[in-house]
C-alpha cells in the first residue's frame, strides 16, 4: 500500500496534457499546473477565439495569463525524480485506449479495478473503496472491468434491464412488460440466468466427457501409429531379407548355368582338339608318304622301284571323321532359350504375384473406409479405365474400340489357343485388375448380357458351372434379359427391380467388401448392393446371354 501511495502521490505531479512529470511547472488562475511548454501551446492554439481555458476544468481566462514558473512544484518533481518512482503511475495505473477508464476520475482518468452492475459504472480501486464501506453498496454487483456496461440499458426506456423475454429470447426493462412485451412469458434476468447456467454446467459436462472420450481416441491412434510403424518396419526388413535371398538364389543358379557351361564348353573343346591333334598327326603322315611316293614314282630302275613298292604303298587306317558333319551346328543356343523360358516363367508369375502382394500391402487399412459415394460426380472420382483381355476372349466375340467393346459374331474368330480363354461361355474379363476404389459403366445392345466382376482363378475350360459368370462363389454377375434384372452369385438367382437402362454403373469397394449395380439415364438408382469380403483382386467381366449376332457390350468412357 506504501507503494501504491507513492505511485498515487507521483500521479500528482504529472501534466494532464503530455502525462509526464511536469517540466518547468506552472500554476494557472483557477490552480491546475502544467509544464510551462504544454499550457502554451495549448493556449496558442486557442489564440484566434482571444479565450483561454483549463484543459481539465474548462474555466475561461481573459486576457491570456501571465505564466511563471512555480518554483516549489518545480522543487518537488525534481525530488520526486531522485526516488525514481516517476514512471510507475503512469505504467501501472493510467488507463490506455485499451483499459477500462475509471468513471469517477477528472483528468486523466485510472484503469477500472471493478464494474458495478447495479451503478452501471466503473471505478478505480480508491473510487471503489465507498462500495466495500457504504452498506446499501456492498448489495451492488461487482464484476471485472468491461466496457459493455450500456448493454444492459434498455434503448427505448433508458432502464437497466432487469427481466428476460423468454417469448422474444432478449433481456428487457420492466416498463418493456407493459408494452411491446405484454403478455409474453418473462421472468428475472437472474432466474434465467440460474436456467441457463445448469444447461451449461451440463454442456460443459458433455463436453469434458468428449474431450475425454477424444483424448482417449488421440492415445489409440498414436498407439496404432506406432503399431502400424513397427509392423510396417518389419515388413520391410522381412521382405528385403526375402528379396535377397532370393536374389542369391538366382545369383547361384546363374552361377551353377555358367559353370556347367564351361565345364561342357571344356569337355567339348577338349574332345575337338583331340581329333584335330589326330588329324593333325594323319595329315602330316599323308604329307610324308606322299613324298615317298613322288620319290618313288621317279626311279628309273625298274626293278628297284618294284623292290621297294610294297613297303612305301601301304597305308594307315584313316581317322573316322564322319561324325564331324552328321550333328547341326548349335551348340549351347538350346541353353539360352530354356534360361529365357525361365525368365519368361518367373515373370509371369512375378507379375500374378505382385498383384496379390500389392492388394495385400493396401489392405492394410487402419481406419474404417469413408461414406460410400451419391451422386454421379462423386462415382466419377473413382473411374477406371478398363479394357477386355483378348486372351479370354470367347472365339465367338470379335474385341474393338481400343479393346473395349466386344460384339457377338455368327462366325468364329481364329484366336490362338490360350489358357487364359473361356472355351465355352461366350464372355471376356478385363485386362486390368480392381482393388481399392473403382467405378466404370458398361452399355450394351442386343438381347440380353451379364455384367459381372470375377476372380482371376475361375475356370475357362469347358461349360460347367465353373466357368460361367455368376454360377460360382468366383464370379457376382448382374443379368439384363426380356427387360428385367437378375443378380447371380454362386448359381443363385436373386429378382432385381429398377429403372430399366441400356447402361449400368459399377461401383467396388474392395477393402470394404461393396459392390453395388446402378441404373445410369439422367439419375443414377441403385439395382443391387452386396456385402461380402473379397480375398483375391478382381477383374470385369461381361458375358453375352442371348447370343445373337451383331450385339454388343462396351466397357464405356467416363468423364
Amino acid at each position: 500500500m506504501a507503494q501504491q501511495g507513492a505511485q498515487l502521490d507521483g500521479a500528482k505531479f504529472c501534466c494532464s496534457i503530455c502525462l509526464d512529470l511536469l517540466k518547468d511547472p506552472v500554476t494557472i488562475p483557477c490552480g491546475h499546473s502544467y509544464c510551462m511548454s504544454c499550457i502554451n501551446n495549448f493556449w496558442d492554439e486557442e489564440d484566434k477565439k482571444e479565450i483561454y481555458s483549463c484543459p481539465q476544468c474548462r474555466q475561461s481566462f481573459t486576457p491570456r495569463p501571465v505564466l511563471v514558473k512555480n518554483t516549489m512544484l518545480a522543487d518537488l518533481v525534481e525530488e520526486l525524480k531522485k526516488t525514481g518512482l516517476q514512471s510507475a503511475p503512469a505504467d501501472l495505473c493510467y488507463a490506455g485506449p485499451e483499459d477500462v477508464a475509471c468513471d469517477v476520475c477528472t483528468g486523466r482518468k485510472l484503469k477500472a479495478f471493478k464494474s458495478c452492475l447495479v451503478c452501471l459504472a466503473s471505478y478505480c480501486e480508491k473510487h471503489l473503496q465507498r462500495h466495500y464501506n457504504v452498506a446499501p453498496l456492498k448489495k451492488h454487483k461487482l464484476v471485472d472491468p468491461s466496457k459493455k456496461l450500456q448493454e444492459n440499458i434498455c434503448s427505448h426506456h433508458d432502464e437497466v434491464m432487469k427481466i428476460f423475454c423468454r417469448t422474444d429470447k432478449k433481456c428487457i426493462c420492466y416498463l418493456c412488460t407493459m408494452d411491446e412485451h405484454k403478455g409474453h412469458d418473462t421472468v428475472p434476468v437472474k432466474a434465467e440466468r440460474t436456467e441457463r447456467q445448469r444447461e451449461l454446467e451440463v454442456s460443459r459436462l458433455n463436453i469434458q466427457q468428449r474431450i475425454q472420450d477424444r483424448e482417449k481416441d488421440v492415445k489409440l491412434l498414436q498407439q496404432e501409429v506406432e503399431a502400424v510403424s513397427r509392423s510396417a518396419d518389419k515388413a520391410v526388413e522381412d521382405s528385403e531379407k526375402i528379396f535377397t535371398e532370393l536374389i542369391r538364389l538366382l545369383q547361384k543358379r546363374s552361377s551353377d548355368v555358367k559353370q556347367q557351361i564351361r565345364s561342357q564348353q571344356e569337355t567339348e573343346v577338349s574332345g575337338v582338339k583331340e581329333l584335330q591333334e589326330k588329324l593333325q598327326q594323319e595329315i602330316t603322315e599323308l604329307k610324308r608318304k606322299d613324298a615317298e611316293l613322288k620319290q618313288l614314282s621317279h626311279t628309273e630302275d625298274h626293278n628297284q622301284f618294284l623292290h621297294n613298292y610294297p613297303s612305301v604303298s601301304q597305308l594307315s587306317e584313316p581317322t573316322d571323321s564322319s561324325s564331324i558333319n552328321i550333328r547341326p551346328l548349335r551348340y549351347f543356343e538350346d541353353v539360352t532359350a530354356a534360361v529365357s523360358e525361365l525368365r519368361d516363367k518367373l515373370q509371369d508369375i512375378l507379375k500374378e504375384e505382385w498383384t496379390n502382394i500389392s492388394l495385400t500391402v493396401t489392405e492394410v487399412d487402419v481406419l474404417l473406409p469413408g461414406p460410400e459415394p451419391k451422386t454421379r460426380a462423386e462415382f466419377l472420382r473413382y473411374s477406371h479405365e478398363i479394357t477386355l483381355d483378348p486372351n479370354t476372349t470367347n472365339t465367338w466375340l470379335l474385341l474393338s474400340d481400343g479393346n473395349r467393346k466386344a460384339t457377338y459374331t455368327s462366325k468364329k474368330q481364329p484366336y490362338s489357343s490360350h489358357p487364359d480363354r473361356f472355351s465355352n461361355y461366350c464372355q471376356v474379363l478385363s485386362r486390368e485388375s480392381l482393388t481399392g476404389r473403382c467405378y466404370w459403366e458398361v452399355e450394351w445392345s442386343g438381347g440380353g448380357v451379364r455384367v459381372a466382376v470375377a476372380y482371376k482363378n475361375i475356370s475357362r475350360a469347358g461349360g460347367s458351372n465353373e466357368c460361367g459368370f455368376g454360377y460360382n462363389d468366383k464370379s457376382w454377375a448382374l443379368q439384363y434379359y426380356n427387360n428385367s434384372y437378375e443378380f447371380w452369385f454362386n448359381n443363385i438367382e436373386t429378382p432385381v427391380s429398377g429403372p430399366v437402362s441400356s447402361r449400368v454403373g459399377v461401383y467396388l469397394d474392395h477393402r470394404a467388401g461393396i459392390l453395388s449395380f446402378y441404373s445410369v439415364s439422367e439419375t443414377m438408382t441403385l439395382l443391387h448392393r452386396v456385402q461380402t469380403t473379397f480375398t483375391q483382386p478382381l477383374y470385369a467381366g461381361v458375358q453375352f446371354y442371348s447370343n445373337n449376332s451383331g450385339d454388343t457390350v462396351e466397357l464405356c468412357k467416363v468423364k
